[in-house]
């Protein structure tokens, strides 16, 4: 039996990881053997439990409980504590996907182990090194044995950064193997979408059936970390609710609400002035699904464009 080692951190992580863990538990599971490793990056219940709980995926295996640092502190934790786990566990490779502080700490960690690095997502690119993102993408890619990438766009970067298409397994580091594989978040999109709609109840919960409107995310670190550019965003979003009169469902991630606390009250204290803007706790997967298929349905039925309907950031 192939044993894997997965590394996640993020809630995106977690829920990507999901597809892979299904796919292992319903067909492979005489052949690979999956031990998951969470690097707590993300320790809020609402940013990371609720997704195991909700998704049925089984519990991680270790969990190093990293939580928030400095990007140097919380690497630095991430890459002892997966080290010591691969050295107990001995993976035949280890599992990454996107481009978290998780994904860079697993890629190097595997490297200098010399075991086999799998990135899931593999390819995509910014073209924007100011992003700790995009970093920990190039790094990550030149770590991998494996790269499965979600788009064509994303294969091509991939060619045009040296990885050769027609290297032939065995692969390792020195001879990756590089495939266009479709994207597994959106694979857990159609898995889930049934199960969204008939288990939440966030539209009544938050009035919206049959209503037309906006739904934002707003995250990223050089937004949220900027008080020009997090006040230039929500107040223009503010304005469009206010002047179309449509509602905005923003589900805040906290590291934005400790930005808007700390730095911007009287904005705060604005959006929560316009009845139309509605700031709740982060959703769950499942919550986000049902917002955006009912979001897309209603801008239909209205007329509206859908990239005049999603803001995310």
């Amino acid at each position: 039996m192939i044993k894997i080692l997965t590394v996640i951190g993020a809630r995106p992580q977690i829920i990507k990881a999901s597809a892979l863990g299904r796919a292992i538990r319903d067909t492979y599971n005489k052949e690979i053997e999956e031990i998951i490793l969470h690097t707590g990056q993300h320790y809020d219940d609402n940013m990371s439990d609720t997704f195991f709980r909700e998704m049925d995926i089984s519990q991680p295996d270790y969990n190093l409980n990293v939580g928030s640092e400095s990007h140097g502190k919380q690497t630095a934790l991430m890459i002892e504590g997966i080290e010591r786990i691969a050295v107990l566990e001995k993976p035949a490779a280890m599992v990454v996907y996107g481009d978290t502080n998780s994904t860079l700490a697993a890629a190097i960690a595997a490297t200098k182990l010399n075991i086999p690095l799998v990135h899931i997502e593999a390819g995509l690119r910014s073209f924007n090194k100011n992003m700790p993102e995009e970093i920990n993408r190039i790094i990550c890619d030149h770590c991998s044995t494996l790269l499965f990438t979600p788009t064509l766009a994303g294969y091509n970067n991939l060619l045009r950064e040296g990885f050769n298409q027609d290297n032939e397994a065995p692969f390792n580091i020195n001879k990756p193997g590089i495939f266009h594989c479709g994207d597994v978040m959106y694979d857990n999109t159609l898995y889930f979408s049934d199960v969204a709609e008939a288990t939440s109840g966030i539209m009544d919960k938050l009035n919206l059936q049959g209503k037309e409107f906006l739904l934002m995310t707003l995250h990223r670190n050089n937004n949220t970390d900027d008080p020009a550019r997090l006040n230039a965003i929500l107040e223009t979003i503010n304005e469009i609710s206010l002047y179309e009169q449509i509602p905005v469902i923003f589900p805040i991630h906290p590291r934005t609400s400790i930005s808007l606390d700390a730095a911007k009250p009287l904005l705060l204290k604005r959006l929560k002035e316009n009845p139309l803007f509605k700031i709740i706790p982060p959703v769950s997967f499942l919550e986000m699904i049902l917002l955006e298929k009912k979001m897309l349905d209603d801008t239909h039925r209205f007329g509206w464009s859908a990239k005049r309907s999603i803001f995310s950031a």
